[in-house]
């Protein structure tokens, strides 16, 4: 799920509309805590505000904090739950988060942080708890998280999971219906002009296939899932071994054990590696032997999630 860019997206559109904003983050968290460090929230002058830290424990006291922000001009780092100053604000987990308070001043730098969020780039953004300077550089680690080094704070993102569905029938449609209704962003190839058509008036990108061959329409990217839903097992093994090839962290696939000791050999005779047939997961999912198409697609999407914060957990 895309957590940040509609935290960005926040502070772009108040940017343009010449709003003064505050960057809320995450930085550091004590015993339980409902989010990780990195976490952002945003908050506009008008009172306006994306995000949360809590179930609802704390964000108004986050926006009156921010408002204030914005008056003085000066960015603060405060703790909200244990040892907190704030006696009257607890957070039901019992632990404590300190957040700081980032006043923003340069558009151009918010600009640049929305933009690479849509790219899908791995990025840190780095602030100061002792001014309002923040900056954004590229990175190549394999994790999100915080490090601190004085007054100043590195946090650094990854891109959310996306799903390539390829495949057809109604489990694919149950599937971007479920993912939607998450927070993932799809991308379907199917030989199905209904389901092309299904999953586009979802706003969902959709490609229809008219061979079962490699296609550079399909191109994953390391945060990214591919999933295999088809039925006529004639149109996978090419665009099987164009994902198994790929830094897609997920690659998993319908169908009964028969099933796929009968693809593992026709993925061998086109001369896919036993080493990277073996990143297949099939049958897919985490609910065994599921056949109607919303039961498998909610058993696929749990087990993508899962993966996905396996490969990709958050450091503090």
């Amino acid at each position: 799920m895309n957590i940040i860019l509609p935290t960005f997206r926040f502070l772009q559109e108040n940017a343009q509309a010449k709003r003064k904003t505050v960057l809320i983050t995450l930085v550091a968290v004590t015993g339980a805590s409902t989010r990780n460090p990195g976490a952002h929230m945003a908050v506009a002058e008008d009172g306006s505000s994306t995000g949360s830290f809590s179930g609802g424990c704390i964000e108004a006291a986050v926006v009156a904090e921010a408002l204030d922000v914005i008056r003085s001009g000066q960015p603060r780092e405060i703790r909200f739950g244990a040892g907190s100053p704030y006696l009257d604000i607890r957070l039901p987990c019992g632990g404590g988060i300190d957040l700081l308070f980032t006043p923003l001043s340069e558009p151009a730098v918010i600009a640049d942080i929305f933009q690479r969020v849509e790219r899908r780039e791995p990025l840190t953004i780095t602030l100061d708890s002792e001014s309002d300077d923040i900056r954004c550089t590229a990175h190549g680690r394999a994790q999100g998280g915080v490090e601190r080094s004085g007054s100043q704070i590195r946090v650094d993102h990854i891109p959310a999971a996306k799903l390539n569905i390829l495949g057809h029938g109604p489990s694919v449609e149950s599937l971007v219906g479920l993912a939607t209704s998450y927070g993932i962003d799809c991308a379907v190839l199917s030989p199905d002009p209904a389901v092309i058509a299904a999953v586009r008036e979802r706003a969902m990108a959709a490609d229809l296939l008219k061979t079962p061959l490699a296609t550079p329409r399909f191109d994953p990217d390391p945060w990214t899932a591919c999933i295999f839903y088809f039925h006529d097992h004639d149109w996978e093994a090419a665009l099987m071994q164009q994902a198994l090839s790929s830094p897609a962290f997920y690659v998993g696939a319908m169908g009964s054990r028969h099933t796929h000791a009968k693809r593992l050999q026709y993925l061998a005779d086109i001369g896919v590696s036993a080493e990277l047939s073996a990143r297949m997961i099939a049958p897919i999912g985490l609910i065994p032997s599921t056949r109607d198409p919303a039961t498998l697609a909610l058993s696929t999407l749990a087990q993508v999630v899962e993966s996905y914060h396996r490969h990709f957990g958050f450091k503090a």
